[in-house]
């Protein structure tokens, strides 16, 4: 979690333009020693969540780097965060607030960053959502997508473009499939 980093000075809200010096936040979960750090404690700021999550609040701190993880995302860059399918997973809890705010965030990056595939072997980028899954951050909110194999930007980018970039950074033995999908579907712009 994010103690360490307060405790070792890598995180000491310095530069902050609104609440300078103060960790804020709108709730907590975590160890006893979390708690007992913020007892009382004059640098820690819990409040209400229309606050916090307010991407003009969030667009007010410069640089502001939003990173939130997804279930999966598909070859036009639309994102599921909350469900498998129909199958509600988790809630999404504001993801779209803080992708928004960061975009508007002098410097700032929204990114979405998950593994190229799940703990059982699943491509987590997809031809398309499965059937039944929530949209949360649609891909016009997508900006920067991460895995392990690389960064796909796609502001600006078209459909086939898209598809190319996502697929460059998808598991290496699913690019294949991803691409004859995404020809399927986009013609030899993806090639």
């Amino acid at each position: 979690g994010m103690l360490p980093l307060v405790d070792s000075g890598v995180i000491d809200n310095s530069r902050k333009i609104t609440h300078t010096g103060r960790t804020v936040t709108s709730f907590l979960l975590g160890s006893q020693k979390l708690y007992d750090y913020v007892h009382n404690n004059p640098g820690v700021e819990v409040l209400e969540c229309e606050y916090t999550n307010a991407p003009s609040v969030i667009a007010k701190c410069p640089q502001m780097h939003a990173i939130n993880s997804c279930i999966e995302v598909d070859l036009t860059g639309q994102a599921a965060s909350d469900s498998i399918g129909t199958r509600i997973f988790s809630g999404f809890g504001g993801q779209v607030d803080f992708l928004r705010g960061a975009a508007m965030s002098d410097g700032g990056k929204p990114i979405l960053a998950l593994p190229s595939r799940s703990n059982r072997g699943d491509p987590r980028i997809v031809p398309t959502l499965r059937d039944g899954a929530g949209v949360v951050s649609t891909r016009a909110t997508v900006h920067y997508v991460v895995t392990e194999y690389g960064v796909a930007f796609l502001p600006g980018k078209g459909l086939p473009a898209r598809a190319k970039e996502l697929i460059k950074i998808a598991h290496p033995d699913d690019r294949e499939a991803l691409q004859k999908k995404a020809h399927e579907r986009f013609g030899a712009k993806v090639l």
